[in-house]
């Protein structure tokens, strides 16, 4: 019996200090609620050691096709014209043809020796700092699920994008401009859903920015005096407490309340963060500004480092728009692949070796994680006589500065760049390994919501260390 009761008590015990250790976790949670409710943007320590302050990434929507630009295939080349040699996956959207070579030639660069396409000379130069995988592979073969899940993790339903998790994890080192700006001026297809908050508090989504001559619209105020919006905006806040106090948290209005706030502070500092004309001609010249075809993406890229360098945790530039053709979706070469990758290539190749280049020359490269991609790539298959079909089953991005070990090819596809073969790496563990640079265990990042924990790698995810420098 007194076995029994010691057993008992021992089971109680442990009981106490499970139920202890619960209500400190609910205790530390409900804790980190207010502080994030009191100022949810204010900075917040990395998990561990970061090896990157901020990310940039280069978004080029429709997907770019590995085979012609990152990825050599001479086999490709040596067969082109027959079918593929294998059966094609059930995933497959329609029938492509037979295979494809790529009309471009391929040349080592740098120390490292990674082969570019021709297409990309600008870039090329740059490959001694990037990290280029070759064995990317996602789960959706259209662009609205493969958008998604490249910028939020999920393909289907409504999740934080990366750039909320972030400013949700670590919050903004620059108070006075948005944490998570997105750089487009022509939306994507997709749209608000890839930079939305989502679950999380609004104040985590990204701030649009699609006209780069206002990129802030009505940041001004002609009417009235600083001290006189102060006095306006502190009368405003008080009857938002009145009305908050009244009815359970919202993170909507708490959202709209910060917004009036920022937008006050923002009328110091965004004007001149937004400013790219006062950067220096020589400047101007690196990225392409002036410059015809590479004029937009050279303004959004030059934009990107001025916002990076004053502290804003992640800017997204999507590359939606040349001088010679408005599309939501460039990259996407059903059809007139000799003539519209090229024109693609040649209005962003400068600039973003130009934002690589002037990222290391400030000092910047070293804590800015810069990433390029799409959401997939394109079939090594013909479809039509000029074009190529979504292909998520092996494609390219590369990473640069931020901790990655640059002049580095890693992984691969097969023969004839269909399947990725060697160091696979997914969506979910590309995720991970981006907040392992930030600071943040992708584990442990979690939000609740009706119920469970949610997380940008949904319940997968692995830190791709081969690739940390």
């Amino acid at each position: 019996m007194l076995g029994r009761f010691a057993n008992g008590f021992g089971m109680l015990g442990f009981a106490g200090m499970l139920a202890g250790d619960l209500f400190a976790h609910d205790s530390a949670r409900a804790a980190e609620t207010v502080a994030r409710a009191t100022n949810p943007l204010a900075v917040r320590p990395p998990m561990y050691g970061a090896r990157a302050k901020r990310v940039i990434f280069l978004f080029m929507s429709g997907g770019p096709s590995h085979v012609d630009l990152f990825d050599p295939k001479p086999r490709l080349t040596q067969d082109v014209g027959k079918p593929l040699p294998f059966p094609m996956p059930a995933l497959m959207r329609t029938k492509t043809g037979n295979l494809l070579g790529s009309p471009w030639k391929f040349k080592k660069h740098g120390q490292c020796g990674t082969e570019v396409s021709e297409l990309f000379p600008n870039v090329a130069g740059c490959v001694d700092d990037m990290c280029v995988i070759r064995s990317m592979w996602a789960d959706n073969i259209n662009h609205n699920g493969a958008c998604l899940q490249m910028n939020t993790g999920e393909q289907a339903f409504s999740r934080p994008s990366m750039g909320s998790w972030l400013l949700y994890g670590l919050g903004s080192e620059n108070q006075n401009l948005p944490g998570f700006v997105v750089i487009s001026p022509s939306q994507p297809a997709q749209g608000a859903p890839l930079w939305s908050s989502s679950f999380l508090p609004a104040a985590y989504q990204g701030t649009l920015v699609a006209d780069l001559k206002n990129p802030i619209a009505d940041l001004s105020n002609p009417r009235f005096s600083p001290q006189r919006q102060r006095e306006q905006l502190d009368s405003l806040k008080r009857l938002n407490v009145l009305h908050e106090e009244a009815r359970e948290e919202d993170s909507r209005l708490s959202a709209r309340i910060e917004s009036f706030e920022l937008a006050f502070r923002m009328q110091a500092e965004a004007p001149q963060a937004f400013d790219v004309n006062s950067e220096s001609p020589a400047t101007l010249k690196s990225y392409g500004v002036g410059e015809g075809v590479t004029d937009v993406f050279g303004k959004q890229c030059l934009m990107a480092r001025r916002l990076v360098e004053r502290g804003v945790r992640m800017v997204q530039v999507y590359h939606t728009e040349t001088s010679k053709r408005k599309s939501c979706q460039l990259w996407d070469q059903h059809g007139g692949l000799k003539t519209e990758l090229p024109n693609n290539c040649a209005a962003t190749d400068k600039p973003i070796a130009g934002l690589l280049k002037d990222l290391k020359a400030r000092g910047l490269l070293e804590d800015t994680l810069v990433i390029w991609g799409g959401e997939f790539g394109r079939t090594p298959t013909a479809e039509g006589n000029d074009g190529r079909e979504h292909h998520p089953f092996g494609f390219t991005i590369w990473l640069a500065g931020g901790g990655i070990k640059g002049g580095l090819a890693y992984g691969s596809t097969d023969d004839f760049g269909w399947h990725a073969t060697e160091n696979k790496v997914h969506v979910h563990d590309l995720h991970a390994t981006i907040l392992h640079l930030m600071g943040i265990n992708h584990e442990k990042l979690t939000y609740r919501y009706s119920g469970r924990d949610y997380r940008l790698t949904d319940v997968s995810g692995r830190v791709v260390t081969d690739i940390l420098a």
